[in-house]
């Protein structure tokens, strides 16, 4: 058909011309005449003068009965008809109609002719209107095309509506509560909301619908009645419209683009939330709180938190849900399933929404992207929760002492704190843990899986924080910074126990002894001591540790393990705290001073045990003669006098000692070194003591004074 082109036709069923233009591949239905009475449109003008002496004579002809108003006598009729069920025609084949139209239409539905024959295809039609249309069909025609995405329909009756769905126009509004329609028949069926009751009432539920097809769909319910099945799946739907929006998970079909961000939806529906998340408009308000949603669906589960309401239950713990899904979600944790794969690298998942997450990170697909600090994220909802970082806004309050936090997930496993609650266990250990998260975690100690490896030096980790934590020690970066002394610190937990050492804050107190410390672990470790347990045994020696890392680094001595190496002289380590003292040594950093005496130190316990000497405290005392020490390292070591235990032997002569270091200088005797040379003479000695005592003689240094006499010695011991 060429552009410009206008042909006309006479529509059976309305009663009057449409007229249409065919321009740009586009039909358009010019509607030239309008009454201003009625709002109805004429495309001749004969036929707007007619409608409008009609509407002059028969206005005033109105039923009494009813109060309904009719444009002709012949329509009052029928009203009347519709209401007394009365049917004055009888079809000889089937059923009762009001109309002489009605029964012939349907009688030529039994009997023939159709007097309006196809060229093309031998079918036959009662109106001709059908007839016009058919043509296009066994040739594939269809000329009215949508210009936004080229679908292409029939008629222009089909072509208009889907129209609207670009273009968003809804054309229509209800005088009532001003809500706009993209189709006429939208605006009826609400405005039946204003004006009608629910008489249609479900026997089940008792609940109450303004039409009979509405409550034939949601009586299935009850019934389980699904009769639209998939021809791929065989899953079967309530309604054909639910069937066709799942015919497009096959097909891939995503007919439905939003215009602001592009992103493609199976249907309409779906696309209307969507485009809510544009324009912030949140239509469902809760009379309990006037907080607003997005989605019916998502007020209805809010009432339920007013209400405390979880109408799904767990057959296996008796816990409650508000959605089935939350439900189905919550029975996997106990049957382990994970029936959603993804197809790129077999991982599994609980849930569809799971797997659509992970899918994107093969893609790198991520829309979301953050104005503060341009990082982007998968779904809008992380985002939401990202920004909240930067606001500093914490919506979720603990009623119990009211701390905030940024998830409802993180609130609900901080209340478990108040209520003790740890629902889920290892299968392996019976340990029980407050989230699902920390279970995952812990399982992978059980299976040994740690899948986030280092590109740098291979070292593999069980999440993938402490893989970005480690990674920061390769590149040097320390993004946490204190605030008081501008020391930086390569994770946030770090910076929270430096933090401590400013405010002298320690939460964790023991129970037996009142002792405070920075961390729940360095509590525990504290606790040990109190009972002696030691549950971490080694396999090689049998030796014992309170902490698992502990024993760990006791393993790497069986092994020989060092993986801990200083740069400056080759020095290996067991583990990564000695090299960090061990680095201070070469740089000669001694960052722990003596507000006393302005002596410091490489590690802050040796402060400690320096400050004692100027208040004189001796903490560690001896249970057998009272005898103190300033280090508990000491009183281990003196106790061994009282128990005569020399657990340290040496191998050539089996001498035994209470230290481990006069074992050393002991078998240096053995071997014969003299490792401590003087600079003067190239006298060697075993001791480095023996060595200072003897420079003395060189300098004629003699530090030690009799008090009985003014004499003075080079040796304590020779006065």
């Amino acid at each position: 058909m060429d552009t410009g082109e206008a042909t006309c036709f006479y529509s059976v069923s309305l009663g009057f011309y449409y007229k249409y233009v065919i321009k740009h591949n586009v039909c358009i239905m010019e509607e030239a005449h309008t009454c201003s009475e009625s709002d109805r449109d004429f495309n001749i003008n004969d036929h707007l003068e007619k409608h409008q002496g009609d509407l002059s004579l028969l206005r005033q002809t109105k039923s009494i009965v009813f109060s309904k108003i009719f444009n002709r006598k012949s329509d009052l009729i029928v009203g009347k008809q519709n209401h007394t069920e009365e049917k004055t025609f009888q079809c000889l084949e089937c059923k009762g109609f009001i109309t002489n139209g009605s029964i012939m239409g349907q009688k030529s539905g039994y009997t023939e002719p159709k007097p309006y024959k196809s060229t093309e295809c031998d079918e036959t039609f009662i109106p001709k209107a059908q007839l016009m249309i058919d043509p296009q069909t066994p040739t594939g025609e269809k000329p009215c095309e949508s210009s936004e995405c080229y679908k292409a329909f029939n008629q222009t009756g089909e072509h208009v509506p889907y129209h609207r769905n670009h273009t968003r126009a809804k054309p229509y509004k209800c005088s009532e509560c001003d809500k706009t329609f993209k189709e006429k028949s939208d605006l009826s069926s609400h405005e039946r909301i204003h004006t009608e009751k629910k008489t249609w009432r479900c026997s089940e539920c008792n609940r109450a619908f303004r039409h009979n097809t509405h409550l034939i769909r949601h009586q299935r319910i009850h019934t389980g009645e699904k009769p639209y099945k998939c021809s791929e799946c065989d899953k079967c739907f309530i309604t054909k419209d639910q069937l066709i929006i799942h015919q497009r998970n096959h097909t891939g079909e995503k007919p439905y683009k939003c215009s602001e961000c592009q992103k493609a939806f199976k249907g309409i529906g779906e696309l209307s939330i969507h485009q809510r998340t544009h324009t912030g408009e949140k239509p469902y308000k809760c009379f309990e709180c006037e907080k607003a949603f997005i989605t019916k669906g998502q007020l209805g589960l809010h009432h339920m938190s007013h209400s405390g309401e979880t109408p799904y239950k767990c057959s296996e713990c008796d816990r409650g849900f508000k959605t089935k899904r939350h439900l189905t979600r919550h029975q996997n944790d106990h049957t382990g399933e994970k029936p959603y794969k993804c197809s790129e690298c077999d991982k599994t998942f609980k849930e569809k929404s799971d797997l659509s997450s992970h899918e994107s990170i093969h893609t790198e697909e991520k829309p979301y992207r953050c104005s503060e600090c341009n990082k982007a994220f998968c779904h809008n909802t992380h985002l939401v929760r990202h920004q909240r970082t930067h606001t500093g806004e914490k919506p979720y309050k603990c009623s119990e002492c009211e701390k905030c936090f940024i998830t409802k997930g993180h609130l609900m496993i901080h209340q478990r704190n108040h209520t003790g609650e740890k629902p889920y266990k290892c299968s392996e250990c019976q340990k029980a843990f407050k989230g699902i998260s920390e279970l995952s975690i812990h399982m992978k100690t059980h299976t040994g899986e740690k899948p986030h490896e280092c590109s740098e030096c291979e070292k593999a980790f069980i999440t993938k924080g402490q893989l970005v934590i480690h990674h920061r020690v390769h590149t040097g970066t320390k993004p946490y910074g204190c605030s008081e002394c501008a020391k930086t610190f390569i994770s946030k937990g770090e910076l929270k126990r430096h933090y401590m050492s400013h405010s002298g804050e320690t939460p964790y107190k023991c129970s037996e002894c009142d002792k405070g410390f920075k961390t729940k672990r360095y509590l525990m470790r504290h606790q040990n001591g109190h009972t002696g347990e030691k549950p971490y045994k080694c396999t090689e020696c049998d030796k014992a540790f309170t902490e698992k890392y502990g024993l760990s680094l006791h393993q790497r001595k069986h092994k020989g393990e060092k993986p801990h190496k200083c740069s400056e002289c080759d020095k290996a380590f067991f583990q990564k705290a000695d090299l960090f003292i061990h680095h201070r040594y070469h740089t000669r950093e001694k960052p722990y001073k003596c507000s006393e005496c302005d002596k410091s130190y490489v590690l802050k316990k040796k402060l400690t045990i320096h400050q004692r000497t100027h208040t004189g405290e001796k903490p560690y005392k001896c249970s057998e003669c009272d005898k103190a020490f300033r280090r508990n390292d000491n009183l281990y070591v003196h106790q061994r006098i009282h128990t005569g235990e020399a657990p340290y032997k040496c191998t050539e002569c089996d001498k035994a000692f209470k230290k481990k270091s006069h074992l050393s200088v002991h078998v240096k005797i053995h071997t014969g070194e003299k490792p401590y040379k003087c600079s003067e003479c190239d006298k060697a000695f075993i001791r480095n003591s023996t060595l200072m005592i003897h420079q003395r003689t060189h300098s004629g240094k003699k530090p030690h004074n009799c008090s009985e006499r003014w004499n003075t010695f080079s040796q304590k011991g020779v006065a």
